[in-house]
């Protein structure tokens, strides 16, 4: 329990001595809950909390529902919660001026071509894009050699659902330094183009990154 952990250990005081960046998320979790339960102290409370979610930004999107359904979490500690997260958002959103935009396939490529030039294996990334054409959310979807069956459009728009993106722009990279598109390229671009028209968030672009060049499928007439 929390009462058997020395009093100079414990979160709040260690926040008060030594500052909230010195805290884990674990640490700063149970100083939002403020109490654990007859059974669990409130780190382990904490603990749970953070063993639900697969990652602690996972908590942007969690509902009461979900806060809830951690052993130990009523509905006053989870409001509390989604309060401080909620917080969080919004300062960030404070800063969003800064997104960067994507306006064309060179920036595209731009935004990626550090990161994926020089990779020794094959890398799907998607870019989630707002209203503005803003990214939202960069996330590698796999790793490997690009086949149309490991590929899932469900996975690459439930995450668009999840992050509210207007739309999104894939990107893969040819280890070879040869950007041309291969025949399995343009299959999974067909697909993703579909299910996007079906669900209503457009797939502006897949954007082929080889040595330091790279290849719009949109250019090409591919989508």
């Amino acid at each position: 329990m929390i009462r058997d952990v020395h009093i100079a250990d414990r979160p709040r005081e260690r926040l008060i001595r030594q500052g909230a960046d010195s805290l884990s998320n674990q640490e700063l979790i149970a100083i939002l809950l403020r109490t654990g339960t007859k059974e669990a102290s409130v780190l382990v409370l904490a603990n749970r909390i953070l063993s639900t979610f697969d990652k602690i930004q996972d908590l942007k999107y969690a509902t009461i529902e979900e806060m809830t359904s951690v052993k130990g979490v009523g509905k006053a500690k989870a409001v509390q919660l989604l309060a401080a997260v909620e917080i969080g958002k919004r300062l960030y959103r404070q800063h969003s001026e800064g997104r960067y935009v994507i306006r064309s396939p060179e920036d595209a490529a731009a935004y990626l071509m550090a990161d994926m030039a020089s990779l020794n294996q094959e890398h799907f990334v998607a870019l989630f894009l707002n209203v503005k054409n803003e990214v939202l959310h960069k996330q590698t979807v796999f790793i490997g050699s690009l086949n149309s069956s490991i590929v899932h459009p469900r996975e690459i728009f439930r995450e668009a659902v999840k992050r509210s993106a207007a739309s999104i722009i894939v990107s893969h990279n040819h280890p070879s330094g040869n950007p041309a598109p291969s025949p399995e390229d343009i299959e999974v671009t067909k697909r993703l183009t579909e299910a996007g028209s079906i669900m209503g968030i457009d797939v502006l672009d897949h954007v082929i990154i080889g040595d330091h060049k790279f290849i719009s499928l949109k250019e090409k007439g591919y989508m």
